[in-house]
């Protein structure tokens, strides 16, 4: 599978570059960023998978985020894909910030007439790995995932959803529990149809409640002052009850004064960094 270099910057002593390409999973041009840290011109690294959210590109985290020194620092590749399929030319695909372009919410659709492109689940998991894996020197046993928002529900439910693939997962104000959330409840029923059986097997905190082995590490970061928070469309409370009842390891920090943005984000990036260099250097 060929890949196209859009952009190369050189950063923190590594290299910040943006690649496209013709994904067989979405059927269309996708791009995706990856930070590679200097160990990279030496030796094989670890990768971490970062989702982002609602209306992001590739460009937010690169931006944004401030991930690359600590990447650096402790020699790992991050990738960071778009967030959905674009250009399919699609009836609707355009009409809403939280459906379509944008917002593909990290499912295999089923339903038309999205089930065609909106496969971002199967293209984070397989696709997505196995062009890292074959262009890059990366280790395909050392990897994690992360996220934020869409992102933060997208990295939980892969980490969950496929057992021992992820060697840890973190997320930033996750959607934990779609299958009661407005936003879930919006792109499920859109993506998924109408039978809410469907929708559990992306939603995070159900997976939770199924999840046996092997041990899994979580840290979640959540901004008291997050608006999205008091309007009950993240839903930590209800993940968290879970992994305590199912005694899943779970870190969850609740930051005050931070609210949904990037500024978050970056305030608490070295802390995620930190926490999957733990496993993926072990």
């Amino acid at each position: 599978m060929s890949l196209t270099q859009v952009s190369s910057n050189k950063c923190a002593g590594g290299f910040q570059k943006v690649f496209e390409h013709e994904s067989t999973e979405l059927r269309c041009k996708m791009k995706f960023a990856v930070y590679l840290p200097p160990k990279a011109e030496t030796g094989r690294c670890p990768v971490l998978y970062w989702l982002s959210g609602l209306t992001c590109t590739e460009q937010n985290f690169i931006t944004k985020a401030g991930s690359q020194v600590l990447a650096a620092e402790h020699g790992i590749i991050i990738v960071a894909p778009d967030t959905s399929p674009r250009g399919c030319n699609i009836e609707g695909e355009d009409e809403s910030w939280d459906f379509g372009t944008g917002a593909g919410f990290y499912v295999d659709a089923t339903e038309d007439p999205w089930k065609k492109n909106y496969r971002m689940y199967s293209y984070i998991t397989e696709e997505l790995p196995k062009l890292i894996n074959s262009n890059f020197p990366s280790d395909p046993d050392r990897m994690s995932v992360s996220g934020h928002s869409m992102g933060g529900h997208g990295a939980l439910i892969c980490a969950l959803k496929n057992p021992g693939k992820y060697k840890t997962v973190s997320a930033f104000a996750p959607i934990c529990n779609p299958v009661q959330s407005p936003w879930g409840q919006k792109a499920f029923s859109g993506y998924l149809g109408s039978d809410r059986d469907t929708w559990q097997a992306y939603d995070a905190t159900v997976l939770a409640a199924s999840y046996s082995s092997p041990p899994l590490d979580v840290l979640i970061d959540q901004g008291r002052d997050d608006q999205f928070l008091s309007a009950n469309q993240l839903l930590p409370d209800n993940l968290i009850a879970v992994c305590s009842e199912k005694k899943i390891p779970v870190v969850f920090r609740l930051q005050p004064g931070y609210d949904h943005s990037y500024f978050f984000i970056y305030s608490f990036m070295s802390d995620h960094i930190k926490h999957h260099a733990k496993f993926l250097n072990a």
